[in-house]
């Protein structure tokens, strides 16, 4: 018992450091800190971080890879483009656009599902299963669509007073001119185009995701150093490194969780959930996910659902549907709460800089109404297709 409140109150700790990062701390060295606490108050041991080491490695190292890329992207103006491209597509029709914080931010994370590396979570949780880019793809691609489409309506239902009827498309520049090198532009579509490849190629030949987002970067910040558009080392220091130091060391300090037997108590709920039916197992896993998710942050969260999936006694379909589920409540259900996800922390952070405040409450009372329906929708497209593709 005297380990498990230990445990407990390391937890917290170190979440509380990592959400509040008093006077700038990095949440990298808090999440070290409590790893480093852990070990020399014996809640872990070395071959425990050894093995979460061998669960995260290649997730935080293709996290900080796609950052990579994404920057040299900004710095080529793709994503500018993108929106004066869409800006434009939609012909002064303020209906088929959602031009709100708050829809954006939601819609980056409710369809982050149909790709391994759409999110961290995604990452940690499928080499955690060993579960390949292509399957992974197979199994949530569906549910995506469910996810999109309920996001859409939910967005649209609850901004279409707000939204524009129209607008004059022709204030707007034009997509050309936010791309400062046009040869450097279009060679990242033939890199993306190669990245996509790459990602299905690594299941067939068993190589990791990291390798070659790694080398994908690489060739990003070669090329663009080539033609001027990014100078290297700044884009390489200004990398999200904290991000390895915190998934290594918030993780230790979740299997602290573990080591006391508290994930335990959650694959007892697990099994008897599963015992009913495949939906039962599936609404269980996602409610549970969620809710854990809003009170302590999805990214360690994950590893809780997945060490309680690993110590409960499901098998075949069921099993796999509690680790898509677990995944689909770690990337939606922090949507509800602004501490949910780093994501979110960091988003509202900027905003804050640029004179946008989004008070919690007002944050919680639109993340609730938007979350829920989104989140039952995809948990019933997930039953749904397991059941067709188990």
């Amino acid at each position: 018992m005297r380990m498990a409140y230990l445990s407990l109150l390391l937890f917290a700790l170190t979440l509380i450091l990592v959400i509040w990062q008093p006077r700038g701390l990095s949440i990298g060295w808090s999440a070290m800190g409590g790893a480093c606490l852990a070990l020399l108050m014996h809640v872990v041991t070395w071959a425990d971080v050894w093995e979460v080491t061998r669960i995260v490695w290649d997730a935080t190292l293709t996290f900080v890879a796609l950052i990579v890329i994404s920057s040299v992207l900004d710095a080529v103006g793709f994503f500018e483009w993108a929106a004066l491209k869409m800006a434009h597509a939609a012909r002064g029709d303020g209906r088929r656009i959602l031009p709100f914080l708050m829809a954006g931010g939601f819609i980056a994370d409710t369809t982050s599902l149909p790709f391994v590396t759409s999110n961290l979570v995604n990452i940690v949780s499928a080499d955690d299963f060993g579960i390949g880019f292509v399957r992974y793809l197979v199994h949530m691609f569906v549910p995506n669509l469910f996810s999109l489409a309920a996001s859409m309506v939910v967005l649209y239902l609850f901004y279409r007073k707000d939204i524009p009827a129209s607008y004059d498309p022709t204030v707007l520049p034009q997509p050309g001119t936010a791309v400062p090198h046009r040869g450097m532009f279009r060679w990242s579509w033939v890199i993306l185009a190669a990245l996509m490849i790459g990602y299905f190629l690594t299941e067939l030949a068993g190589i990791p995701l990291s390798l070659v987002a790694c080398t994908v970067a690489a060739v990003m910040v070669l090329m663009g150093t080539r033609w001027h558009v990014v100078r290297p080392w700044p884009i390489v220091r200004e990398a999200p490194w904290s991000i390895v130091f915190f998934s290594i060391g918030m993780y230790v300090v979740v299997y602290g969780l573990r080591n006391a037997g508290l994930t335990q108590g959650l694959s007892y709920v697990l099994d008897g959930a599963a015992n009913h039916s495949l939906w039962g197992a599936t609404l269980t896993m996602g409610l549970v996910s969620t809710v854990l998710s809003c009170v302590m942050n999805n990214l360690p969260n994950v590893m809780i659902g997945a060490l309680a999936i690993h110590a409960s006694h499901t098998a075949g379909v069921v099993r796999e549907a509690l680790v898509y589920a677990n995944v689909i409540g770690c990337d939606l259900g922090p949507k509800i709460t602004p501490i949910g996800s780093l994501a979110t922390l960091l988003w509202l952070h900027v905003l804050g800089k640029q004179g946008l405040t989004i008070t919690w409450g007002r944050y919680i009372r639109t993340g609730v109404i938007l979350t829920m329906p989104t989140l039952l929708a995809t948990l019933a497209g997930l039953w749904l297709w397991m059941r067709i593709v188990g």
